[in-house]
């Protein structure tokens, strides 16, 4: 199997992203005030150990060295270590609304570089894996938006959907 350029860029930028998320998601039982989120953070936090799984196993079979070139960046989607600190030290609500926006923009952004993969890798199963990330990322994103947390309208009178 062939690997380019794209596939590898896109398997070492994925795998440093899943772990953040990981981070995140791994914080949801005990800190999260909404059983639905609860539930997708744990489905998450599966499908991204089976992901990553599976985006290590490919960055072998591509022979380029686990130099981890994406290790301390914050990008786009990336979950901060900011975030991850923020994240620990918040309970209720707040930790809602810091795991909505960190998984919206995780999924968005992977979305993204899928697509980039989708379009311009080589190696067939790496194609293959960004497709099924891409698509299970949608479905997330959609779940998200029916679960999201409510918070305070800027007045303060009513509710209003989280980010």
């Amino acid at each position: 199997m062939a690997f380019n350029a794209t596939d590898t860029a896109w398997i070492q930028l994925m795998i440093p992203m899943d772990e953040r998320a990981l981070l995140l998601t791994d914080l949801a039982p005990s800190r999260t005030a909404d059983p639905a989120l609860t539930v997708l953070a744990a489905e998450t936090g599966s499908a991204l150990r089976e992901d990553l799984r599976r985006l290590r196993a490919l960055l072998h079979l591509s022979g380029v060295p686990d130099t981890r070139p994406h290790e301390g960046h914050d990008m786009p989607g990336m979950v901060s270590l900011t975030t991850i600190e923020k994240a620990r030290a918040a309970t209720g609500h707040e930790f809602d609304e810091i795991l909505t926006e960190a998984l919206r923009a995780h999924w968005t952004q992977s979305r993204t570089l899928c697509a980039g993969e989708r379009a311009n890798g080589r190696a067939g199963m790496a194609k293959e894996l960004a497709a099924t990330i891409a698509r299970n990322t949608g479905e997330r994103i959609t779940r998200l938006g029916r679960v999201r947390p409510a918070r305070p309208a800027p007045d303060g009178t009513t509710a209003m959907p989280g980010p």
